[in-house]
């Protein structure tokens, strides 16, 4: 269980989204700050080239022009090094950028760095979960613990579904 300094720090909904620069393997660095007024799909995984990574990764890729063409852009966040994601992004055709949080710093501020367990093996990681931030830079959405299988469609519906109240 989180202490109340850590829960507070989290992303909430209806909160302003945790300002971030990350550098991607395109050399860029990338900012929530670039993106205002625009929607943002802001999902955190924990490692690259593992199945579950990267079936979400390519749904993304799938679904990236209906996204785009809803108003909204995509950004994945690991704490994977730059070349590990440059390798992910080539061999899977990704065509939105993956930003590197090796230092778990904005992974923290999302509240997406987690005590693990597996295979009887506690661990602190990446609990896969994605984030869909308004063009004022407000959580509108957030799905933790995501299971990837149906994911992205319910993040295009919810994005659908900002744009027309909005």
């Amino acid at each position: 269980m989180a202490n109340h300094t850590e829960a507070s720090a989290e992303a909430i909904t209806g909160q302003q989204a945790p300002h971030f620069k990350l550098e991607a393997a395109d050399g860029r660095e990338y900012s929530l700050a670039d993106y205002a007024g625009k929607m943002v799909v802001l999902y955190f995984y924990p490692k690259d080239s593992t199945p579950g990574c990267t079936q979400e990764a390519c749904d993304f890729r799938d679904y990236n022009g209906r996204i785009e063409a809803e108003g909204a852009v995509i950004l994945g966040i690991s704490p994977d090094s730059l070349k590990s994601h440059g390798k992910f992004a080539d061999k899977h055709s990704l065509p939105f950028p993956l930003l590197s949080d090796p230092e778990h710093e904005v992974c923290e501020r999302y509240g997406v760095w987690q005590l693990k367990k597996m295979a009887g093996r506690e661990y602190m990681g990446v609990v896969r979960s994605t984030f869909l931030i308004d063009g004022e830079g407000r959580i509108a959405r957030e799905w933790r613990k995501v299971k990837v299988n149906g994911h992205v469609d319910e993040v295009l519906q919810a994005i659908q579904e900002l744009k027309s109240i909005n």
